[in-house]
């Protein structure tokens, strides 16, 4: 019998057991369904087999000793971000996960059928997990490239695999960003924008940055491009919300990034971030200016400090971010979200 910090599985099978049996929809006690909770568990992993879907997750956190608690799940998404907890206490945490195939990006390998939680952390202790059908749920949805996209393996990380750490339940974060994707690619496919616009439901938020790879696009075309994402994700009765790109890691010698390669200006002349905030004017649409957010702060750090926030050190990429750049730039995104009054304030994490 496994055990966690101390609390015996089956004691807490017992409690969850009552708990779900209360709280669950009728159909589920009538189908004689399981309980979803702590019996799905090990003490590094949760795996629960539902269908594609939105679900809610509680979590109770800590036991007998001090704690230190994070959870991510999927494709490395990062859930929870790592929650202290002193001895002899708990805490309690929701979140909403959207669970579907494939579980990161659009393009890739299905994936692990249901939806599977990794339990991390200095000390972890998951002392008790409740998961249900999310109820009253809004989607964030995110359409990008490989800086915004759920990486499959590390050190790789988009600030899209991040951001679900900074939402309670309520928002669930489906990411359809996809590696190498330029404007005209993520309109043609119909595993990208022919999958993801049906999908979007009056209310729902939908975040679009792409431009690192609109390396041929002449500028016509890309704002005609970002023009019809934001009117077809109007037409669904979505929120569209434009982001400039972040830039890349591209000093000059005087320290600074007022560079084409640092700030996304292609070959035929294409400033992106100028563009995306023209055509948000223009069409009276949110910006969050990423561009903007992630070159002060990269300045701000200089060319040695800087490195971390991205994958210098590991691969040389001055593109791509590490867990913790994405991290970092998920975090501006969250403020922005707050900011703008774009997501509930009881949604988002702020602690």
């Amino acid at each position: 019998m496994r055990r966690f910090n101390g609390v015996r599985v089956a004691a807490l099978a017992a409690v969850v057991l009552g708990t779900c049996l209360t709280a669950a929809p009728a159909a589920r006690a009538h189908d004689r369904q399981p309980p979803l909770g702590i019996d799905d568990c090990t003490a590094t992993a949760c795996h629960f087999d539902v269908p594609a879907g939105d679900y809610d997750v509680t979590v109770r956190l800590g036991g007998e000793t001090a704690s230190s608690t994070y959870l991510s799940g999927e494709t490395r998404r990062s859930l929870l971000p790592e929650t202290a907890v002193a001895a002899g206490r708990h805490v309690t945490r929701t979140f909403t996960v959207d669970v579907r195939t494939p579980e990161g990006e659009p393009t890739g390998p299905d994936g692990t059928p249901g939806l599977d939680l990794v339990i991390g952390g200095s000390a972890p202790a998951l002392a008790d997990i409740r998961v249900t059908p999310a109820r009253h749920t809004r989607q964030l949805f995110l359409i990008g490239d490989s800086t915004v996209c759920d990486q499959p393996a590390a050190p790789y990380s988009g600030w899209g695999q991040q951001l679900p750490q900074f939402l309670r339940r309520g928002v669930a974060v489906a990411n359809y960003a996809d590696s190498g994707e330029s404007t005209v690619t993520y309109l043609q496919n119909p595993q990208l924008w022919g999958t993801v616009q049906p999908l979007i439901r009056p209310g729902d938020l939908v975040l679009i940055q792409l431009a690192h790879n609109d390396k041929t696009t002449d500028e016509p075309t890309y704002r005609a491009n970002l023009e019809t994402l934001v009117a077809g994700v109007r037409e669904k009765g979505g929120r569209p919300v434009l982001v400039t790109p972040i830039v890349r890691r591209w000093f000059n010698a005087d320290g600074t990034l007022n560079n084409d390669t640092a700030l996304l200006v292609n070959g035929l002349g294409v400033n992106h971030p100028e563009v995306i905030r023209s055509v948000a004017a223009a069409e009276d649409v949110p910006l969050i200016d990423l561009t903007a957010k992630t070159k002060t702060l990269v300045e701000s750090l200089g060319v040695e400090g800087s490195k971390v926030l991205y994958l210098y050190n590991e691969k040389k990429d001055n593109t791509h971010t590490s867990a913790y750049g994405a991290t970092v730039y998920a975090g501006l995104v969250r403020d922005e979200l707050l900011a703008q009054h774009l997501v509930p304030r009881g949604t988002v994490r702020v602690e």
